[in-house]
């Protein structure tokens, strides 16, 4: 059984099957597409909904091109899959936890560098007209919902994102908020050990990253890296518009797969009271 929407104990037990860890041992987390099972070398990723199980096979796809890029860094392997669920390879590390000072910014910017190097002849492109159809689709899925000022807010972050003009700079992560970012401390000093997440991997505009760092991480590491990339004219500006459409995008996919908590923290800021608990 998919097993759509259960508890953790319910999500220990069903990843006993694959690990041989003591299942009381077995941490879980929860994203907004998957309930993930973590044990000692191995993590059982169960979709959350029928619509995120119906995009494993691709997000199977784009983490063997991603393993392929051999990039400097642990990423997950596939191991075996099912109708809604993919077994991976642990990647070593956790999120940072203290602020993110000097050493941390330099290693976001090998990072990026490596991204920006690597061969991504393995994966989609974003499309050129990604920005107005997303616009588009936020106006037609999200819109109802919305109150008047909602709307209004809503029409002056997509008018600035559709401003931008379409690039494909570098393989782009399209997901890269510090809790994908995994470190170990060697010697008292954070090292990058890995990254997780790759479900929006394409050929793209590297500004998208930059945006999921600065809002993980705050200002002062932006700057490093802004400083370190040379500070290209735009790029501030450019970087500010995608991470205006955060909120927006997390929406948009919570409507799609009926995730009502998702989706009403997304549109926080975009609806009056009266329509918060709007069913989907």
């Amino acid at each position: 059984m998919p097993g759509y929407g259960v508890g953790v104990t319910d999500r220990r037990a069903a990843a006993a099957r694959f690990l041989p860890d003591d299942p009381a041992t077995l941490e879980v987390r929860s994203g907004q597409f998957h309930d993930v099972v973590i044990g000692a070398e191995h993590v059982v990723c169960f979709a959350r909904t029928p619509a995120a199980a119906e995009r494993l096979p691709r997000r199977a796809a784009r983490l063997r091109a991603v393993s392929a890029l051999r990039l400097g860094f642990a990423t997950p392997e596939v191991l075996a899959s099912g109708g809604s669920h993919l077994v991976l390879s642990r990647v070593p590390g956790r999120p940072l936890d203290a602020p993110a000072g000097p050493v941390v910014a330099a290693q976001y910017a090998e990072l990026l560098s490596a991204l920006a190097a690597a061969d991504g002849a393995g994966l989609p492109s974003a499309p050129p007209d990604e920005w107005p159809t997303f616009a588009d689709d936020v106006r037609a899925e999200l819109f109802p919902l919305m109150s008047g000022p909602g709307r209004e807010r809503a029409e002056a972050e997509l008018a600035a994102v559709q401003a931008l003009p379409p690039t494909t700079n570098a393989v782009v992560h399209g997901d890269l908020g510090s809790e994908n970012v995994l470190w170990e401390t060697v010697d008292g000093v954070p090292r990058l050990s890995g990254v997780i997440d790759w479900d929006e991997v394409a050929v793209g505009d590297q500004a998208v990253d930059l945006a999921a760092i600065a809002a993980g991480h705050g200002r002062a590491l932006f700057d490093r890296l802004l400083e370190s990339m040379g500070r290209p004219a735009g790029l501030d500006a450019r970087i500010e518009a995608i991470r205006g459409t955060f909120a927006l995008q997390q929406a948009l996919s919570a409507v799609r797969d009926g995730d009502q908590a998702e989706l009403d923290d997304g549109l926080v800021g975009y609806r009056g009271e009266a329509n918060h608990h709007r069913a989907l």
